[in-house]
C-alpha cells in the first residue's frame, strides 16, 4: 500500500506548511516548565502527563530528532547543551513550516517577541486576541498590524454568544469589572458577548477571519460551554454571514459537530491544531476523519498550536503529516478520493486554504496583506486608506496584460469566491484588435469565470487604494478552462513532477526602454530617456530615483531583485529577478512589468518591453534562466557520477528537449513579428540553433555563476525570449519540450564555443520570422499533446493574424510601445 501511495506520501512530507495558529516561544531561562510541551495540564495534574500515550509517543519523536536517549532527562540535557537558537532551527527546519500566524495574547514567563521568530521561520503574521486587546487598551494601549482576529470567549463565559446584547448591558458590566482588582481580566458574559459582536463587525469591515477557541484546552474552561453548536445565534445573524470563522482545535471532542457546521454554513472553517499532536494516534486519526466526514476539504486547515517550546511546533507538524497521510490514503482505499485528489487535498490542508483565507503571499518570506486596527490616539492620516478597487489580472495569448476592476466591497463579498465573467473571445485577441482572430475557435459566444488566486493578492505600491490579484480561468467553479495560460503551466509542471520528481525554477532578466515625451510644433514624440552606454554610471545616476522606486515596489511585492544596470540601448535598463518556482516566476514577471511601467508613468515616462522599439538600436529581451530541482537540490548541475559539460544526465536530456523543440518554442518566447527584428546575429539574442557554455551569442547558454565550481553549470539561459511573451505559456512550452527530452533520453550536440556566426555555413538559423516559428509549432505534435491542441490552435491563429496585419501595416509597430 505504501508504494501505491508514494506520490501522496511525498506530497505530505514535502509541502511547506502554513501554521495558521500558534503562540510565542519562551527563553531558555523561562520558568515555564518543559513538561508543558506535552500537556495542557498545570499544577499537580502536570505530574501525571508522563503517563499519557501522547507523552510517550512525543518524547520518542523528539529524541529521534535530537538523536539522543528517549528520556525526559536526556532530552532536557540536550536542549540545555545546544541552546534555544540551535534547537529552534532544528525543530522548525524538520517541521517544514514556511509561515506562522501567531496569537501573542497569551502570556508566558520570558516570552520571545513576535519578530524574534523570524530567525527560525521566514514569515510571521499576527492574530489579535480580542479579549486581550480590550484588557490591554484598559491597562495600556496598543495598535498592531494583523492578519486575523481571535476570541477565547470559550475560556471566559462560553460560546453561547448573544449577538443582540445591548451596549447598555455591556457598559454596566464594564463598570462592575472596573470595580474589581487590577490587572484587569474580563469575565462578565455581557461584556464578552458585546466585545465578540463588535469584533465581528470589525472583521467584516476589514475582511479579517476570526479564530474561535472551541473544544478542549486547559482546566480554565468549562468544556460543556465549548461546543461550537452554541454559536448558532451568531451564525444565523445576517450581519456576520460574510465573516469567516475558524473553529480551532478540531473542536475536540465535538469534531463531528464542527464538521456539520462547516458543511452547512459558508462562513465556517476548521483548524485541527492542538488535537494533533495532543491526542493518541487513534484519537488524532478519528478526529481528523470526523472533520472530513462532512466539511469541504477547502475549509480544513493545519496548525501546530505551538507554544513556548520549538518542539511543540515540530511535534504538531510531524504528527499532522502522518495523520493526514493516514486519513487521505484510507479515503483513497475507500474510493472517496483518487490519489491525485488526495495530493491536491494535501496542498489545500497544509498551505493553500490558509493562504487564501488569511490573504497571504509567503512565497518569498513575507506577508502582502496586513490590516491595521488603529489606536484612537493616532491621527487618521497615519492610517492607511481603505482599498477602493481590486484589479483582477490576466495575460492573454498575445502577451498583453488585461484586468477587470471590481470595487473592493463587492470583490470581497462576491467576486473573491465566485469570480467575474469574461467572454471566450478574450483569449483570441491580438495586439492590434480587441476581437478574436479568425481560426481561434473563440468568439463572443460563451463565458468563463476569472477566479482570483488569493495567494497573489497585492496592495499596489504605486496606488495604495487598490489591490491586484492574478486570476485563473475556469469554465465553472473548480474546473479549469483549457485555454487558461496559468492552468497550462501547472498542467505540464505536474507531468514533470509526477514522471520525474523534478520541478523547474526560473529567473528573468527584464530589459526595457524608458522614453520621455517631446512635443515639437504640435507633434508628440517619445524619445530616449538618455543617450548613455552599457552599464553607464551616469545613466544609472540619472534614472536612480525611478529605479529606487521600482526596487522598493518590487520588494513590497516580495519580488527579489538581484541586479540592476543600464543596458546598451539609448535609455535602456535591465532589472534581473531572483529565480523561484516557475509558476511563481511567471506571476512575478507580470507583476514586475506592471510595477516598472506604472512607476515610469508616475514620472511622466513610458517604460516599454517591446523587443525592437527602434530598428536602429539594440533590442530588449526578457532572458530567462532555468534550473531543475529535486528535494531542494539542484539536479541540473553535474556531479562526480555524470558530468556532461557541467550538466547532470537529467539536465542534459531536459536541455536537449528544449534544443530539439526550440524553433517551435519561439512561437511562444518570440511571439510577435517585431520579435524577429531583434533576433539577429551578433546581437546577443541567439540567432542560430546551437548551445554553448557561457556563450552569449547562443540562444541556449549554460551558466556557471559565482560560487559554482568552474567545471559545473547550475542553470541554462534562453536568450530568444522577449517582453511580448506570455510568461505562463512560454514556460509551459519549455517544460513540455524538456519532458520530451527526458522521456526520449535525448542528447545534445557538441557545444559552440565561439560566435555562432563564424559557423553560419554549418549551423541552422533559427526561424527568421514569426511565420517560420508558427509553421514549426503547427507540426510539433509533442507540444500539441502536452499543452493542449485547442490552446495551440488559438495561439497559432493569433500569431497568423498578427503576421498578416503588420505585414500590411508596418507603421503600426510604433504604437506598440503603449501595449508592451
Amino acid at each position: 500500500m505504501e508504494a501505491k501511495y508514494a506520490a501522496l506520501r511525498r506530497a505530505v512530507e514535502e509541502t511547506a506548511a502554513v501554521d495558521a495558529h500558534a503562540h510565542n516561544l519562551v527563553a531558555a531561562a523561562s520558568s515555564f516548565p518543559f513538561l508543558r510541551c506535552f500537556s495542557e495540564a498545570a499544577g499537580d495534574a502536570l505530574a501525571f502527563a508522563p503517563h499519557s500515550l501522547s507523552f510517550k509517543r512525543s518524547l520518542k519523536d523528539i529524541a529521534e530528532l535530537y538523536n539522543c536517549e528517549a528520556s525526559l532527562e536526556k532530552v532536557e540535557e540536550f536542549r540545555k547543551a545546544q541552546g534555544l537558537p540551535s534547537i529552534s532551527s532544528k525543530c522548525f527546519q524538520a517541521a517544514n513550516i514556511s509561515a506562522i500566524l501567531m496569537d501573542d495574547g497569551i502570556e508566558f514567563d520570558r516570552m520571545l517577541k513576535l519578530e524574534s521568530h523570524k530567525d527560525f521561520v521566514p514569515t510571521v503574521g499576527r492574530v489579535l486576541r480580542i479579549e486581550w486587546l480590550a484588557e490591554t487598551i484598559i491597562n495600556d494601549v496598543i495598535a498592531n498590524k494583523i492578519v486575523g482576529l481571535k476570541s477565547i470567549a470559550a475560556y471566559r463565559s462560553g460560546l453561547d454568544i448573544d449577538p443582540c446584547v445591548s451596549k447598555t448591558d455591556a457598559e454596566d458590566s464594564l463598570r462592575k469589572e472596573l470595580a474589581g482588582r487590577r490587572p484587569f481580566r474580563i469575565t462578565n458574559k455581557s461584556l464578552i458577548d458585546y466585545l465578540f459582536t463588535c469584533s465581528l463587525e470589525i472583521a467584516v469591515m476589514f475582511h479579517l477571519p476570526m479564530q474561535i477557541h472551541t473544544g478542549f484546552g486547559d482546566k480554565d474552561l468549562d468544556l460543556r460551554k465549548c461546543n461550537p453548536l452554541h454559536l448558532r445565534a451568531v451564525l444565523e445573524d445576517e450581519r456576520f454571514a460574510k465573516c469567516q470563522l475558524v473553529l480551532l482545535h478540531a473542536s475536540y471532542p465535538f469534531s463531528k459537530e464542527a464538521s456539520y457546521l462547516a458543511s452547512v454554513y459558508s462562513q465556517v472553517y476548521l483548524d485541527f491544531g492542538l488535537a494533533i499532536p495532543k491526542l493518541s494516534v487513534q484519537g488524532m486519526t478519528s478526529s481528523l476523519k470526523e472533520l472530513l466526514e462532512l466539511a469541504p476539504i477547502k475549509k480544513v486547515m493545519f496548525s501546530t498550536d505551538g507554544y513556548a517550546f520549538p518542539e511543540t511546533y515540530y511535534l504538531g507538524a510531524r504528527r499532522a503529516r502522518d495523520v493526514v497521510y493516514r486519513v487521505l490514503s484510507a479515503a483513497c482505499e475507500d474510493g472517496d478520493l483518487s490519489i491525485q485528489e488526495a495530493i491536491d487535498a494535501v496542498e489545500d490542508i497544509f498551505r493553500r486554504n490558509a493562504l487564501d483565507l488569511y490573504k497571504l503571499n509567503v512565497a518569498n518570506g513575507s506577508i502582502h496583506q496586513k490590516t491595521t486596527i488603529p489606536d484612537s490616539r493616532i491621527s487618521t492620516s497615519c492610517v492607511e486608506q481603505e482599498v477602493l478597487f481590486v484589479r483582477i489580472v490576466w495575460n492573454d495569448a498575445s502577451g498583453q496584460h488585461r484586468c477587470r476592476v471590481v470595487p473592493a466591497g463587492r470583490f470581497y463579498e462576491i467576486a473573491k469566491n465566485k469570480g467575474v465573467g469574461l467572454t471566450f473571445a478574450s483569449m483570441g485577441m491580438t495586439s492590434f484588435c480587441d476581437g478574436p482572430a479568425d481560426g481561434t475557435n473563440l468568439t463572443g459566444v460563451g463565458e468563463i469565470r476569472l477566479m482570483p488566486d488569493m495567494s497573489t493578492i497585492l496592495r499596489l505600491p504605486w496606488s495604495r487604494r487598490e489591490e491586484m490579484v492574478m486570476a485563473d480561468m475556469q469554465i465553472r467553479p473548480g474546473e479549469a478552462w483549457e485555454y487558461c495560460p496559468r492552468y497550462a503551466l501547472r498542467k505540464v509542471t505536474k507531468v514533470l513532477l509526477d514522471e520525474f520528481n523534478v520541478t523547474m525554477k526560473a529567473g528573468f532578466e527584464n530589459e526595457f526602454y524608458l522614453r520621455r515625451k517631446l512635443v515639437s510644433e504640435g507633434h508628440e514624440r517619445w524619445v530616449p530617456y538618455d543617450n548613455s552606454s552599457y552599464c553607464s554610471t551616469s545613466s544609472f545616476d540619472g534614472a536612480s530615483s525611478i529605479l529606487q522606486e521600482v526596487y522598493s515596489s518590487l520588494e513590497e511585492a516580495d519580488i527579489v531583485v538581484e541586479q540592476l544596470h543600464a543596458e546598451a540601448g539609448k535609455g535602456q535598463f535591465e532589472v534581473a529577478l531572483k529565480y523561484v518556482l516557475c509558476t511563481l516566476a511567471a506571476d512575478n514577471l507580470i507583476y514586475a512589468r506592471e510595477i516598472i511601467k506604472s512607476v515610469a508613468r508616475k514620472h511622466e515616462l513610458i517604460a516599454t518591453f517591446l523587443p525592437k522599439p527602434d530598428l536602429n538600436d539594440i533590442g530588449s529581451g526578457s532572458h530567462v534562466h532555468l534550473s531543475l530541482w529535486k528535494n531542494d537540490q539542484n539536479v541540473f548541475m553535474g556531479s562526480n557520477e555524470y558530468n556532461y559539460y557541467g550538466m547532470s544526465n537529467v539536465g542534459e536530456q531536459f536541455l536537449a528537449g528544449v534544443y530539439h523543440h526550440l524553433p517551435s518554442i519561439l512561437a511562444f518566447t518570440a511571439p510577435h513579428p517585431n520579435s524577429y527584428d531583434r533576433i539577429q546575429p551578433n546581437t546577443w539574442s541567439g540567432a542560430y540553433l546551437c548551445w554553448g557554455k557561457e556563450n552569449r551569442e547562443a540562444p541556449l547558454r549554460t551558466a556557471c555563476p559565482p560560487g559554482v565550481p568552474l567545471d559545473m553549470v547550475s542553470n541554462f539561459e534562453i536568450k530568444s525570449f522577449d517582453g511580448c511573451a506570455n510568461p505562463h505559456l512560454e514556460l509551459a512550452a519549455i517544460v513540455a519540450a524538456g519532458i520530451d527530452g527526458l522521456r526520449r533520453g535525448l542528447k545534445l550536440p557538441e557545444p559552440i564555443e565561439s560566435n555562432p556566426a563564424d559557423y553560419a555555413s554549418k549551423l541552422k538559423r533559427l526561424p527568421q520570422d514569426l511565420l517560420e516559428s508558427v509553421e514549426s509549432l503547427a507540426a510539433d505534435k509533442t507540444l500539441h499533446e502536452l499543452i493542449g491542441d485547442k490552446l495551440i490552435t488559438a495561439i497559432i491563429a493569433v500569431r497568423k493574424a498578427e503576421i498578416d496585419h503588420y505585414s500590411k501595416n508596418p507603421g503600426a509597430f510604433g504604437d506598440l510601445i503603449h501595449r508592451y
